[in-house]
């Protein structure tokens, strides 16, 4: 056959491809070393080939190229050289071939006019270099393997303009118009994708799209031969026109039951030409261009281990590569990591010195990146070697400190240290035998393992308890009262109720704890006067607020096996005070919260109860604790909100609101000094009038309390040392006439609404958590429509004023005991018989409610049917029945406090609240004309007296 196929070149051509097909069955993308020998031998032979192959050449297989294209020259060899991937910067003699280790030596065309397009993303591959390539195009696909199976391994290699990685190309404005006339060295098809590496040659731009089907019609013969010599017969060929490639896209889709093809055909071929760079002068300035390019890469190399390769290579080269500014552009581009813009613009580049320069400025980049991560990775380095050499140390140290005695292991230390801690205290026999059983357990557990951490944290709580200490009690009442007074102004119940404690342990030499509950308004000292009574008894103080608190563990501990587990307050207080006496101060017990973690209130019943504490158990801790020698004291706003069984366990002082003598005398010894103190003025910077505090608490801060005084009174002082800063030190005067620039306008007007009340309106008295006030009930003569006219219909009675349902229940007993009451008085007023009645109680955005407004109510009614005013400044407070009898009710101090601020002079009280205006000071009493009454016609003969 080969024979036959050197006498006729037709014959060889076609000998060609089946030898091809043959051995592209064993391996179908390469095409053995025999076949390229006899190819290029019976080309040599013909008399119109350009370049000889015979042998006389010096490659084992020459090439020959027709019509400007390489014929079958650029495949590998068999399987067994089969060559390694190429160099990352492929070399040779001759400027125009490729040369690679156990690979024939091929003539690269130098002009190939029309090639298949592979598409490049992220960077583009230059001359003399090699590049890794994958495509799933099926189009391009076929198109190669037929290139390969005709021996041309040639293709243009383009970088895509956008960021997608995908190898279908539709448009030519999807890519760069100059790319890389590049050689396919190698090639795996694996059915679904092709990856192959491909060796850049020359540059070449894309002058317009190519047709593939006019290819399709001539034989590859034909690119061996000339058409006028030699007949084709590529209609008849049945194995490498590429009308194949399009009915094999045609059966496919007929097997997938598709109508067409919807899909455009994408480019796969297009025409190019080589581009041709610029000349240049190797002037001074374009070597001192080159020498910087050259010191910048062997920098980069220096610096970066991965380069090593690529420089080795380059030294392989010889001087020629480094010499010539071309390939040193090129190279130097080619190792940068550069956006893919950056390496198209050197790419494009036909001015060989300024390709140099932005390979150049490209370099400058990649090594100051390449220093910085050089710097960062140097800075991580020495922080993990310190790490490193210092956990080395200390396990040396340690290691050294066993050998000569000097430590124990970390797990006798512990023991060891939980021991001392007993050794001062007494420990109850049941807790004494659960702490030897611990520490038998941690004795015998991995210092490494979870056990043992929760072991011995259980055993450092155990250990930190103070069993059996307790703080002497200094019991002497005259140093107590002083500590007392010198703290706080009044509060005279919760002084002698300290007294009192203090006295019984003198007499009984045994000293028990106590639950005391303080009640009050805000701001009136209940949570100061806890610690002043800490240190009157020589006490460790403690306090912690259960407002708003709805976890039971807060108070009980949390189970010891859950992570991250504690124990309660209670116990975390005696583990801070080191005593087992401290005074506890349990803040806002009124306000305390439920939620679906418990209820912490029922876990304060046995921590609150005298029988239950003796044997406290936490849920940590899970032994018992003797928490009776411990003084309790809650603070709340109000009793109502207590729960009753928790209420039931501590005892009750309410603390009243301050007068305005109490505020005034609390200004003066507290509130003033402390507030110039922190300003940093004395009296000779700033003089504030007694006048001016009255006039302050008057209008200004009207609450029981004087938290809101202690406010204002900070921010005269402020605003003072800014007038005497500003007014270079002159002194300054606070009088009622300027007060206002200090602290703005008043807040507060006058309280009384009448000088005169008129018929229909009188004043009770009402007390909130805020303290007390007076309380205006007005009433009014509903209008009859025509239509209630004639049809007959007697009074109603209509409410407005936000009450709530008690105080509507007072106004309907009131109402009903109101008419009964006027006709005992005079049977001919026919007033509620006749007329509806509208009450109402101003402030209405203020929810009020409450039974003690009863005779208040009833005294306005009997004004409007009368039309007869009460007796001017009189106000009353009490309970009325539906029988007229007056029922005791609550917060006397408080009412008779706001009497006194609204200017009444006479005040009518319950018969059952004599006891309690009698406990009251007399500066409270003072000014007050107080009537006590036992039913209502008490009240209305001290009301109507004419």
């Amino acid at each position: 056959m080969l024979r036959t196929a050197l006498l006729n070149p037709y014959k060889l051509s076609k000998t060609l491809i089946q030898n091809t097909r043959l051995a592209s069955k064993t391996s179908p993308w390469k095409i053995s070393q025999t076949h390229l020998n006899i190819h290029s031998s019976a080309i040599s032979l013909h008399p119109r080939s350009r370049k000889g192959g015979g042998a006389g050449d010096e490659s084992s297989g020459g090439s020959s190229s027709g019509n400007n294209q390489d014929d079958g020259n650029g495949s590998d060899g068999g399987n067994k050289n089969y060559p390694p991937p190429p160099p990352m910067f492929a070399t040779s003699k001759h400027p125009e071939t490729s040369s690679f280790n156990a690979l024939a030596q091929i003539n690269v065309p130098e002009n190939y006019p029309t090639v298949p397009v592979i598409p490049l993303y992220r960077n583009p591959v230059f001359p003399k270099f090699v590049k890794l390539v994958e495509i799933s195009n099926q189009w391009l696909m076929d198109l190669l393997r037929k290139n390969q199976k005709l021996a041309q391994p040639y293709a243009g290699a383009f970088l895509r303009k956008d960021e997608s990685d995908s190898d279908v190309i539709k448009s030519l404005d999807e890519i760069y118009h100059t790319g890389t006339f590049v050689q396919i060295t190698e090639m795996h098809d694996t059915g679904d994708k092709i990856r192959m590496i491909i060796n850049g040659h020359r540059r070449i731009s894309v002058t317009g799209v190519a047709s593939i089907e006019n290819e399709s019609e001539s034989d590859p013969a034909e690119d061996l031969f000339d058409k006028s010599e030699f007949v084709t017969t590529s209609e008849k060929d049945e194995g490498f026109v590429e009308e194949e490639i399009c009915k094999k896209h045609e059966n496919e889709a007929e097997m997938n039951g598709s109508e067409a093809v919807s899909e455009e055909k994408p480019i796969l071929m297009v025409n190019v030409e080589n581009v041709v760079d610029e000349k240049y002068q190797q002037d001074q300035e374009l070597k001192a261009a080159s020498a910087e390019v050259i010191k910048t890469i062997r920098d980069i190399i220096a610096m970066n281990p991965l380069y090593k390769e690529s420089l080795s290579q380059l030294i392989e080269a010889g001087k020629r590569v480094v010499d010539n500014p071309t390939h040193l552009a090129d190279f130097g581009a080619a190792l940068t990591s550069a956006d893919a813009a950056q390496l198209q613009e050197v790419l494009e580049e036909i001015e060989i010195p300024k390709r140099l320069m932005l390979t150049l400025e490209l370099l400058k980049k990649e090594l100051a990146i390449i220093m910085l991560q050089q710097r960062l990775g140097k800075e991580v380095e020495e922080k993990v070697n310190k790490m490193q050499r210092k956990y080395l140390l200390q396990e040396q140290l340690k290691i050294i400190k066993k050998e000569l005695g000097l430590e124990k292991e970390d797990k006798d230390t512990v023991i060891e240290k939980f021991r001392s801690r007993l050794e001062p205290l007494t420990v109850p026999e049941k807790v004494n035998e659960v702490i030897e059983e611990e520490i038998n357990k941690l004795s015998f557990l991995d210092n490494h393992s979870s056990e043992f951490s929760v072991t011995r944290n259980y055993l450092d709580w155990l250990t930190s308890l103070p069993w059996g200490l307790n703080s002497e009690d200094l019991l002497d009442l005259k140093r107590a009262r002083e500590i007392l007074d010198e703290d706080h102004y009044g509060l005279d119940d919760i002084k002698n109720r300290v007294l009192e404690f203090i006295a019984v342990g003198m007499l009984s030499k045994n000293i028990r704890g106590k639950i005391l509950c303080f009640t009050g308004p805000p701001g009136v000292g209940k949570t100061s006067i806890g610690k002043s009574i800490a240190r009157s008894l020589n006490r460790e103080y403690f306090r912690f607020s259960v407002g708003g608190m709805t976890d039971v563990a807060e108070i009980k501990g949390h189970r010891r096996t859950y992570v991250g587990a504690m124990p309660g307050k209670i116990i975390q207080c005696l583990k801070k005070t080191k005593t087992e006496n401290p005074l506890i101060l349990i803040d806002e017990v009124d306000k305390i919260g439920r939620g679906h973690q418990g209820d912490p209130s029922s876990a304060l019943l046995e921590l609150l109860d005298p029988e239950q504490n003796v044997n406290f158990l936490d849920h940590y801790l899970d032994v018992p604790v003797d928490l009776s020698k411990v003084l309790f004291i809650c603070t709340a706003n109000t009793q109502e909100t207590i729960p009753g069984p928790l209420r039931d366990r501590m005892e009750m002082i309410n603390v009243s609101g301050y007068v305005e003598d109490e505020k005034i005398g609390i200004a003066k010894q507290y509130l003033i000094p402390q507030a110039q103190q922190n300003a940093g003025m004395d009296d000779q910077m700033i003089d504030l009038s007694e006048d001016s505090v009255l006039n302050l608490i008057k209008m200004y801060c009207r609450e029981s309390g004087v938290r809101n005084l202690q406010k204002h009174i900070e921010k005269i002082f402020r605003k003072g040392a800014l007038k005497y800063v500003m007014n270079e030190n002159e002194k300054v005067f606070v009088t009622p006439d300027n007060l206002k620039d200090f602290v703005g306008n008043p807040v507060f007007n006058a309280e009384k609404m009448y000088d005169n009340t008129p018929p229909g309106v009188s004043v009770g008295l009402a007390w909130t958590s805020m303290g007390g006030s007076t309380l205006f009930i007005e009433t009014a003569i509903v209008a009859k429509s025509q239509e209630n006219k004639d049809d007959g219909s007697r009074g109603r009675l209509e409410t407005t004023g936000q009450l709530g349902d008690v105080m509507k229940e007072s106004c309907r007993i009131a109402y009903t005991f109101s008419k009964s009451f006027l006709l005992q008085q005079d049977c001919s007023n026919d007033f509620f018989d006749n007329n509806s009645v509208h009450l109402h109680v101003p402030e209405g955005a203020t929810p009020k409610d409450g039974p003690s407004a009863g005779s208040t109510i009833i005294t306005a009614f009997l004004s409007l049917a009368m039309n007869q005013p009460i007796k001017q400044h009189l106000a009353m407070t009490g309970e009325v029945s539906l029988t007229g009898k007056i029922l005791p009710v609550g917060g006397i101090k408080e009412k008779l406090i706001a009497a006194r601020r609204s200017g009444m002079k006479t005040v009518l009280l319950p018969e059952g609240n004599r006891k309690d205006y009698n406990d009251l000071q007399d500066f409270i009493k003072n000014g007050l004309d107080v009537r006590f009454m036992n039913d209502y016609n008490d009240v209305f003969r001290e009301a109507f007296q004419s």
